[in-house]
């Protein structure tokens, strides 16, 4: 099994026996785990850690592009406002999903084995996981690059295709650099990149409030169902950020069994939460003074000369720091769909078809326009998952048995029907058929069509999944039981 094999490296941890290193020499080693189990003896940390792991992820540019997007779509700035932290409350599911990370001691991908059994994880994994983190990591990147571009050509050199290969290259090589170094890295940097960005975004934040509009209104202010269409639409992109990181176990295994659940929601979701809220925010303000159809160029114009490579360099800094948890979780994902692979090498080779995807689309076509669009999309597969795996954790009282989640053969207690979990399978399955029929987006459902444009995906997929997974696992007769 991939759970088996460990990186090769001296100092290997040796089982059963306390780990007693410092948090710094931890960090400057390559993480000896993949998606195996963590004993007890290597447990460490404190909750308050997740903060600024969820935040230095939410201190980036898409988040901008987002809360400026709201004003574009025709709300006014106190409606955008409203949506940006009704959506920033999906952040709560994240939280949630934490708790499962030190009861199992097992990263996510692992942890749902409990809902889809052995081999319906495997391609639970291969989609939700893997494909779809590879994806963003691709459209992520791209991002920094741009950024990267123009700060490039700022010092007199022409962006040609080969100074861009290089910057995608580089970019994507600090990013992979602390995916393949892993958890305690990722601990150690977060702190001090979430102080850097907070205080660049800060002094972004100062110049734009001297240019907010905060009596803004559209010419024409939408009204009844335009209005609600609207609103339910911002909402589902901005609840579309915490939906995806259904991995958030993945960086709380390591805290010890007994940490307070109540400790890792809450600061988990108030990382996520303040930080999504406060820079989508900041987006929206600046909607209302500047053009933010291009946002890099739009700020652009009420920042200061001598302040803008700063800017550019916090946008590529930024997006490091979310694609590097991205490609961790991904690496993750390749072995947990049963690929015997290294976790180092797995988060390699994502970031190896991650930089493909990015240059393609860069140099080469408009590929990665196709993968943003499909992408919006994506909220209907993810909210029904992360909901089948936030009531699994309810149903369970989140006691999950991280030894016995390791257990890939007939014999497991999570090997269900033929490696499946039929309660699983067929709640994520229904959440997200009955998801695809409301959803307005690359294609109007049926349902979408019939309540003339009003976008249900997300609240839909999240209910009925959630309702059929209680229902089918009721009284456990379509589940392992609780351990």
């Amino acid at each position: 099994m991939a759970s088996t094999i460990p990186e090769q490296q001296s100092g290997t941890p040796v089982p059963g026996r306390k780990e007693d290193r410092t948090p710094s020499e931890r960090a400057v080693r390559v993480e000896a785990h993949g998606i195996d189990h963590i004993p007890d003896t290597e447990r460490h940390g404190h909750p308050r850690q997740l903060f600024s792991v969820w935040a230095a992820a939410n201190v980036n540019y898409l988040s901008l592009v987002i809360g400026g997007a709201l004003v574009l779509m025709g709300l006014t700035l106190w409606q955008a406002l409203a949506v940006i932290v009704v959506g920033n409350l999906f952040w709560l599911l994240t939280g949630l999903l934490s708790i499962s990370g030190p009861a199992a001691g097992a990263p996510s991908e692992v942890i749902t084995r409990a809902m889809y059994g052995v081999r319906g994880n495997r391609v639970n994994n291969a989609i939700v996981g893997w494909l779809i983190s590879v994806c963003y990591f691709a459209l992520n990147l791209s991002a920094a690059a741009t950024a990267a571009f123009a700060l490039v050509e700022k010092t007199g050199v022409t962006a040609g295709t080969g100074v861009k290969t290089a910057v995608v290259i580089v970019v994507a090589a600090l990013t992979l650099a602390i995916g393949v170094y892993g958890h305690a890295m990722i601990m150690k940097l977060y702190l001090p990149i979430t102080l850097v960005l907070t205080a660049v975004f800060a002094v972004v934040a100062f110049y734009v409030f001297g240019k907010t509009d905060f009596s803004y209104a559209p010419a024409e202010p939408l009204t009844g169902h335009d209005l609600w269409a609207v609103v339910i639409a911002g909402i589902t992109l901005v609840g579309s950020g915490p939906l995806s990181y259904t991995t958030s176990a993945d960086f709380s295994r390591y805290l010890p069994r007994a940490t307070s659940a109540k400790a890792i929601v809450g600061w988990t979701t108030l990382g996520g939460f303040l930080v999504g809220t406060a820079v989508c925010s900041l987006g929206a303000l600046a909607a209302t003074a500047v053009d933010m159809t291009d946002p890099q160029a739009g700020l652009a114009t009420v920042l200061p000369d001598w302040f803008e490579p700063v800017f550019l360099l916090a946008l590529v800094l930024g997006t490091i720091a979310i694609n590097a948890l991205t490609a961790y979780s991904a690496g993750l994902a390749l072995q947990a769909v049963g690929i015997r692979i290294r976790r180092t090498r797995s988060v390699l080779a994502d970031g190896t078809a991650a930089v493909s995807l990015t240059l393609y689309g860069l140099l080469v076509s408009d590929f990665l326009d196709t993968v943003s669009n499909v992408l919006q999309l994506t909220v209907v597969l993810l909210g029904p998952a992360m909901a089948v795996y936030a009531t699994d954790i309810l149903l369970r009282r989140n006691r999950y048995d991280g030894p016995a989640l390791m257990d890939e053969s007939p014999q497991s207690p999570f090997w269900y029907r033929a490696g499946v979990s039929p309660a699983g399978t067929l709640a994520l399955l229904g959440g997200v058929a009955v998801s695809a029929l409301c959803v307005d987006t690359l294609y109007t459902g049926p349902i979408a069509a019939a309540l003339d444009g009003i976008d249900l995906a997300l609240p839909v997929g999240l209910v009925v999944a959630a309702l059929l997974y209680a229902v089918l696992t009721r009284g456990g007769k379509s589940q392992a039981p609780a351990t």
